[in-house]
């Protein structure tokens, strides 16, 4: 990945979740989480396998019902957003790619899902390093290479709430800390960024937070 120029500065808004509780399968995964983060600031969740680092993430962004809890995204000014899923962007491990669209299509696929202009794709390809594989099948690209254009899904979205999870999984030493460089340049523009990680990711002033298996994993 480049220099992060390409990132989008976000609104700015503040991230809230109070006692959030979430259950996979009848058994309970989550419970009583809490997290606030400010405009600017970020946060790192680690844990075991098991512990409910994904689950959390998801309940975030609003793909899974929680059991109890709330959580709020809102303006700087205050006023309260009734619906934090339109205001965040969840990267999971699998990328969401289609192997069968080049580079280039899988980011106008996303680009159209969220009414961003096509004009910023140009500029979302180059954060990540994949202008000389624009117009290469999805399919045919490494492992490190696809997770790349996954997280190219971040800057294209272009909302203040980045859920990421295992972001840095499968990318070389300089991508991670490319990486880390578009989440730094995010928060640098007043958005907020919540990070599942096994991995030693260093972003400032990131806030961590370790989460215990509820059940074994």
């Amino acid at each position: 990945m480049n220099d992060p120029a390409a990132a989008t500065p976000a609104p700015r808004y503040r991230f809230r979740a109070s006692g959030v509780s979430v259950s996979r399968g009848g058994v309970q995964i989550l419970r009583d989480v809490s997290l606030s983060l400010e405009p600017g600031q970020a946060a790192i969740l680690r844990g075991p396998n098991g512990s409910g680092k994904t689950t959390l993430l998801r309940a975030f962004a609003g793909l899974l019902r929680k059991d109890e809890g709330e959580v709020e995204v809102t303006a700087a000014d205050g006023k309260a957003v009734l619906d934090p899923a339109a205001l965040t962007v969840y990267c999971g491990p699998l990328n969401a790619v289609k192997f069968s669209l080049t580079v280039d299509e899988n980011l106008r696929f996303w680009a159209a899902l969220y009414a961003t202009p096509l004009s910023e794709i140009a500029g979302a390809r180059a954060a990540v390093g994949l202008d000389a594989y624009a117009g290469r099948n999805a399919g045919a690209l490494s492992t490190g290479f696809c997770r790349r254009l996954g997280l190219a899904r971040l800057l294209l979205a272009r909302r203040p709430v980045w859920l990421a999870d295992e972001p840095t999984a499968s990318l070389d030493t300089a991508s991670a800390r490319a990486f880390e460089k578009l989440v730094e340049r995010h928060c640098d523009n007043g958005g907020v960024a919540i990070i599942a990680t096994h991995d030693a990711v260093a972003i400032p002033h990131a806030r961590h937070i370790e989460l215990k298996a509820e059940v074994a994993a």
